[in-house]
């Protein structure tokens, strides 16, 4: 039996927090904006968490922009997915995964042509056999009925368990552990959060995740 491991897209398989930094610098570059825009953009937010419209309504408000939000949220989804990136050793360690029977996937929140473009763009599509995608399916993460359709589209079920690796504690994990999955924890430079059921591993890198994966008994 072939083994699933799924892995979350941002600030797992690439750099959300670098990529953002530098829409960022370009958009404030873009609009004249004082040099504190750029640590406010990224502050604001919120490592991805605050809803874009919201995000965009406090940016509006905040440095007088005369485009209304619907407007700023349609170029950022344009413009945004050109500044992720995915390392070629991301992409090597997914492949060999994938030569060693691993069925692998990514299962991410977010909209469907903002986290399409990036996977698209960075050649990660290239490199797994299916992608769910929140606004696709109608479900987020941690909701259980996600990592069931991920699952699916790799070709399996989660009856047969696997692994999820990611980096948010609750969505990722607490949600990986829910539906029967093994999770590993892509720490960031963090502490894990006492209230949270901890992860079977973490580690500093999805690199060393992938390795890890390689080398357990499953390989």
């Amino acid at each position: 039996m072939r083994p699933l491991a799924l892995f979350d897209l941002d600030n797992t398989l690439i750099d959300r927090a670098a990529s953002f930094a530098r829409w960022a610098a370009d958009f404030a570059a873009a609009r004249e904006l004082s040099d504190a825009a750029v640590p406010w953009l990224v502050g604001t937010d919120g490592d991805g968490n605050v809803a874009r419209p919201e995000f965009f309504a406090r940016v509006r408000e905040r440095y007088g922009l005369a485009d209304p939000v619907e407007r700023l949220l349609a170029e950022y989804r344009a413009t945004y997915p050109t500044y992720a990136r995915a390392r070629p050793e991301v992409l090597d360690g997914l492949s060999a995964l994938r030569a060693g029977r691993w069925r692998v996937g990514i299962v991410t929140n977010g909209s469907r042509q903002t986290q399409r473009s990036k996977i698209n763009r960075t050649g990660l599509a290239a490199h797994v056999d299916a992608v769910c995608v929140s606004e696709e399916v109608g479900v987020r993460k941690p909701d259980p009925v996600i990592f069931a359709i991920a699952a699916h589209r790799c070709g399996t079920t989660l009856s047969g368990g696997g692994w999820m690796v990611g980096d948010c504690p609750t969505r990722d994990v607490a949600g990986g552990a829910a539906v029967g999955l093994s999770t590993i924890w892509v720490r960031r430079d963090r502490e894990w959060p006492d209230a949270a059921p901890s992860p079977d591993r973490t580690v500093d890198d999805v690199v060393d995740a992938i390795d890890w994966l390689r080398a357990s008994v499953y390989v």
